[in-house]
């Protein structure tokens, strides 16, 4: 037998007509998204609304509801915004103590002040900030390089360290460029360009360019970080699943004194020739249990891009699992 739906009332206040207007959406879309989201039926007379759910928690939705009302006060709704909210509202409304938490752990930047939405994104930069050398390993979408990036500017301008280091591996995504043009920079340049955009965003281009010429960020390929020690550095190591076993090994002892180091990467999205072992996937097992040293693991609940991300990671998921079974 089917359990019966319950149900929840609120009325938001102050009325507002034009705040009310944002909430629900052009022809109520931002309500539908709730809707879909928390599984759940919402009807409205002016700020009176009733909230319904067999399957969904009515109550969850009426503050979900109610932080939304409150953030009009500031700013129009779009069905973006209406996304990150949802994306928080797991850790906001149902974490407890943690709520109060994750709206006082905020990383500042120059530009902006960024959140952790979620609870593994809170985990993730607790480690940052507490521990030397952490791992974000999931899928794309869920913050990781983003959030590295801005602990580790914000390390900078507060002068915890001296210099910001960003490594990827030059690993083509399943493709084959062939001859690039121009100089070793130009080169390099296109496997690097999703830092360059956080930086950008986090500091403004005049200043990204300013603090690479004077190299206290730099920017390069993996294979250039053998033989040196990088002391008062804050080292990003992206797309760290096309590392080979001996680069990761390498990357990671040429941490020093006073550095912080984030490698992250997606195990699932490996670019390596055929045969060729991940240096991620092999040091989550040989780094696994030390002091010092952590995991932080993401999945498709923690995607922060387009709704449908989220589905197309859980199909694909579901399609290689059953291909394993078979």
């Amino acid at each position: 037998m089917d359990p019966e739906p319950s149900s929840y009332s609120l009325t938001l206040e102050p009325a507002d007509n034009q705040r009310l207007a944002s909430l629900c959406g052009q022809f109520d879309e931002h309500l539908r998204q709730l809707e879909r989201r928390l599984h759940v039926e919402i009807s409205n007379r002016g700020n009176q609304f009733e909230i319904v759910g067999r399957d969904g928690d009515p109550r969850l939705a009426g503050e979900v509801l109610q932080h939304l009302y409150e953030a009009t006060e500031d700013a129009q709704l779009t069905p973006e915004r209406v996304h990150l909210h949802l994306q928080q509202a797991g850790l906001d409304v149902l974490g407890g103590n943690d709520a109060g938490e994750t709206r006082e752990l905020l990383i500042h930047t120059r530009r902006s002040v960024i959140k952790a939405r979620g609870a593994h994104q809170l985990e993730y930069i607790r480690n940052i900030l507490e521990l030397d050398v952490n791992f974000g390993i999931g899928p794309a979408g869920t913050g990781k390089t983003y959030l590295a990036v801005a602990c580790a500017v914000q390390a900078l301008e507060r002068e915890q360290v001296r210099r910001l280091v960003l490594v990827r591996p030059a690993v083509e995504a399943g493709e084959r460029l062939g001859f690039l043009p121009g100089d070793l920079t130009q080169k390099v340049d296109p496997y690097l360009r999703p830092l360059y955009d956080a930086l950008y965003e986090m500091l403004g281009f005049e200043r990204v360019a300013k603090l690479i010429e004077r190299n206290v960020i730099e920017i390069a390929p993996l294979a250039f970080m053998r033989g040196r020690t990088l002391n008062d550095s804050f080292v990003i190591l992206d797309e760290a699943q096309n590392t080979t076993t001996e680069q990761m090994k390498m990357c990671l002892t040429r941490i020093g004194f006073g550095s912080t180091a984030v490698i992250t990467g997606d195990v699932t999205q490996i670019d390596l020739a055929k045969g060729v072992k991940s240096g991620l996937r092999h040091v989550m097992d040989v780094l696994k249990g030390i002091d010092g040293i952590s995991f932080t693991f993401f999945d498709a609940r923690d995607v922060v891009r387009h709704p449908l991300v989220r589905k197309i990671l859980h199909a694909y998921e579901k399609f290689e699992k059953h291909d394993d079974e078979r």
